[in-house]
């Protein structure tokens, strides 16, 4: 078995893998890095040579994993591209949106190579995804070289807990096995369950990192922590302020929606208008037609028939009235330029009265990163195009992951039980972490850190 990291950094990037496992050749995942820009940002491809690529394997349909999916398939346009079956149904809106963001930052931006692909393109590599239910076990091998007499490993999606449709990755070779752990969550959301990786061995673990350098604070709950944003909520609503929650549109956007519509439900929080982006209105309805697919707490939840959701219209968020109450769950986490979180956040930082509220990770180098950084009364940058401003609002952060924690990875660890362990998805800190912990109560596994574009030794 041969694995070699695509990813172009050894941070959080473009994920991709490629395995090479008995003459055959697979592809987990396709991303790409959210911090670099045009084809810069790409997994490094020109590394998979001139052979066959049989199939690709998505995880989740996170950009960071899927968004340079239609590259990878001009590339290898023979390649079955493989998924969940509820990631069937997300993937290419995922594909669709990421065009219409790319030519925006075309023309907003002069980045010349943007799109580096088309919805047209979209379109035609459609037909060659291919959504499978959890637990299910299926050949993934060329059936060309299956007629020639050489039998195809095996592929079983198990489900992540991550987001709608993720999933870790289990391949079954002749006398090998492999578990790609893609983006994991270890612990029930408000509406997803945890992570159902029960019974998982593997010789060769591909592991995310994410929190590697997160301890988990003492008599911490996602439960108390949840509490804490509905409290923060209410009281910023009786300053007759606004908040505004940043959130990624798939996942984190209808987890707080569920939260709104628990508190609505139970008469803590009056009926409103609760303001959200197109893009998560569009992954809400998938997360409300695919419930009785999901691994879920909730349901009978329909979160568009539990809440009153407003998609905002485009520039609403630079003109609308700041006052009374109003509620924003925003597409764009990290407040990207030319977004409404970026406006609404212009408008509201330097207003005492108004809230911004953070559940998830913002990049330092980010918009978000930067204001989370700011101190009250503090003058910082905030973005190219909003200048510099000052801080009055009421910044808060809040500890709602949808990646796990790094003990409940280290006890995945031991219930695989692998020879090898590459790490992957985290940052130097958080992988160093993980390989000194590991050495500790394991010293008989092998920890890798596998460098951009280098056939790592498993």
């Amino acid at each position: 078995m041969n694995i070699t990291n695509l990813n172009p950094d050894t941070d959080i990037g473009a994920s991709a893998w490629l395995v090479e496992m008995d003459d055959h050749r697979i592809l987990l995942d396709a991303g790409m890095h959210p911090k670099r820009e045009g084809r810069d940002g790409l997994p490094l491809y020109g590394k998979l040579g001139a052979g066959d690529l049989d199939a690709i394997a998505l995880s989740h349909c996170h950009h960071d994993h899927v968004g340079s999916l239609p590259v990878a398939c001009a590339r290898f346009p023979k390649a079955h591209v493989l998924m969940t079956e509820l990631s069937y149904f997300i993937v290419e809106r995922v594909l669709h949106n990421s065009v219409n963001v790319m030519t925006r930052q075309r023309d907003e931006l002069g980045i010349r190579e943007y799109p580096l692909y088309t919805h047209d393109e979209v379109d035609e590599i459609a037909p060659q995804f291919q959504g499978f239910k959890y637990n299910r076990e299926v050949e993934w091998g060329s059936f060309k070289k299956q007629r020639a007499g050489v039998p195809s490993p095996t592929l079983e999606f198990f489900d992540a807990g991550h987001t709608l449709g993720s999933a870790g990755i289990l391949l079954r070779g002749k006398k090998e096995k492999l578990f790609y752990t893609g983006d994991v969550c270890f612990h029930d959301q408000t509406i997803l369950r945890s992570a159902q990786f029960e019974g998982v061995k593997a010789d060769v673990l591909i592991m995310e990192t994410t929190r590697g350098n997160r301890e988990v604070p003492k008599n911490f709950t996602r439960e108390t922590e949840a509490e804490r944003l509905i409290a923060a909520i209410l009281e910023a609503q009786k300053r007759k302020g606004c908040v505004l929650i940043p959130s990624f549109a798939l996942g984190r956007t209808q987890e707080i929606l569920a939260l709104l519509a628990g508190l609505i439900g139970d008469g803590r929080l009056k009926e409103q208008p609760i303001y959200i982006g197109g893009l998560g209105r569009v992954f809400t309805e998938i997360y409300d037609l695919e419930a009785h697919r999901a691994h879920r707490r909730l349901p009978n939840l329909q979160l568009n028939q539990a809440l009153q959701l407003v998609v905002l219209e485009k520039g609403q968020a630079q003109s609308m009235k700041l006052s009374g109450g109003k509620i924003f769950v925003i597409t764009a986490g990290m407040m990207s330029e030319n977004t409404a979180a970026h406006d609404l956040a212009m408008r509201m930082v330097g207003d005492e009265r108004q809230s911004i509220f953070f559940v998830g990770y913002a990049d330092p180098q980010s918009p978000a990163g930067r204001l989370k950084a700011a101190k009250d009364g503090e003058t910082f940058s905030f973005s190219p195009s909003g200048g510099q401003l000052t801080r009055k609002c009421e910044i808060l952060d809040f500890d709602l992951t949808a990646h796990a924690n790094r003990e409940d990875l280290m006890t995945f660890v031991g219930q695989v039980a692998p020879r090898t362990i590459l790490l992957g998805h985290g940052d130097d800190a958080a992988r160093n972490w993980f390989e000194e912990k590991i050495r500790e109560r394991w010293p008989k596994i092998k920890v890798v850190h596998p460098q951009p574009g280098k056939l790592a030794a498993v």
